[in-house]
């Protein structure tokens, strides 16, 4: 189905099952890669997906196109559902299961790209919300400066200010961990 946005949201209020399957296979691969970098965990994004599209569902038969672009409404959504997920994870902690050493042929390349991914991720997680989104949206699901400003409600200037400040910061905190490996 080569429709819009738009369109499949107006067939999606009309109950278009072709329609739901289209919005699913064009939107779920960049749901899933945004929440699983926000929440470190594929299960728990895939739950805010789920959770995404439900809204998606809820909101078609009200959608005005022209108000509001499609992909910067869907964005906050998975965002927001993100935040209150990693909210409620600051109030429930959970106990970390013990690390197996593996065994296999080319385990420690594995684990030395695994650890660059968590030093990364960590990095990620250490910077303040606003910078981390402003990352995220531009770095990782590949937002123009413009998009990823309407997302987050701010001027593009506000969002180069943002990221240049990640930038320094994700740079400065990369070369500390790799110093303290030395």
């Amino acid at each position: 189905m080569g429709e819009t946005d738009e369109r499949l949201l107006a067939l999606i209020a009309q109950n278009n099952a072709a329609a739901v399957e289209a919005m699913v296979e064009r939107k779920l691969p960049r749901l899933i890669r945004l929440a699983t970098r926000m929440l470190g965990d594929r299960g728990e994004a895939e739950d805010v997906a789920q959770e995404t599209f439900l809204r998606i569902w809820r909101a078609a038969p009200g959608w005005r196109a022209g108000e509001a672009k499609f992909d910067t409404w869907l964005h906050r959504v998975a965002l927001n559902l993100c935040y209150d997920r990693l909210r409620r994870r600051r109030e429930t902690p959970v106990a970390e299961l013990p690390d197996r050493p593996d065994e296999r042929p080319g385990a420690e390349a594995d684990m030395l790209a695994a650890d660059d991914q968590h030093q990364v991720r960590r990095a990620l997680a250490e910077l303040p919300e606003r910078q981390r989104e402003a990352i995220l949206l531009q770095y990782y699901q590949e937002l123009s400066n413009s998009d990823a400003a309407e997302v987050m409600g701010i001027s593009i200037e506000a969002l180069e200010s943002l990221l240049s400040r990640a930038r320094r910061q994700l740079r400065s905190r990369l070369g500390r961990d790799r110093d303290e490996m030395t």
